[in-house]
């Protein structure tokens, strides 16, 4: 077999490599967006708030609060608020471009459930994905005979299908 192949893995193998490497957890980025979005609103969040909007509890909640705060991303007081270090505040504003990217793609070719779908993939991608669909988004944008030209191709194809 040769060596290109033995880069592929499980995706439970390139998470660990990637802990590994001191990167956050899909569930630990889930937590610094969302308290990143809070936080951008008040300029604090509460365990309470971050346990509502993610649909956990708030045991839950804290005990990731508490991970975050123990890897420099935020503070956390013993009342429960919760604000942002300047390095929590770069990767909150990175992690929330990164889903509103994905799910401003998703959206665009058409997906059912955009909002779901950039949740179970935004974690897998890289920074230079990321930044090339941007630029796919701006494209389209800046192209709107070409963005309609997709769409009719998309009418067509599926025309043919059914």
């Amino acid at each position: 077999m040769n060596n290109k192949n033995s880069d592929f893995r499980t995706v439970r193998g390139y998470q660990l490599v990637n802990q590994r490497e001191g990167k956050l957890t899909p569930a630990l980025e889930d937590y610094l967006e969302m308290a990143y979005r809070i936080c951008v609103e008040n300029s604090y969040a509460r365990v309470g708030q971050l346990s509502e909007l993610l649909n956990v509890k708030p045991s839950s909640a804290s005990k990731m609060i508490s991970k975050l705060a123990g890897l420099g991303y935020l503070k956390y007081d013993r009342y429960e608020i919760i604000q942002l270090t300047d390095r929590g505040r770069e990767i909150g504003a990175y992690l929330l471009m990164r889903h509103e990217t994905i799910e401003n793609f998703l959206t665009l070719i058409g997906s059912s459930n955009p909002l779901e779908e950039a949740e179970l993939v935004e974690h897998s991608l890289s920074s230079s994905t990321v930044s090339d669909l941007n630029d796919l988004l701006e494209f389209f944008s800046l192209n709107s005979a070409t963005q309609s030209s997709f769409y009719e191709f998309k009418k067509r194809k599926r025309n043919k299908t059914t």
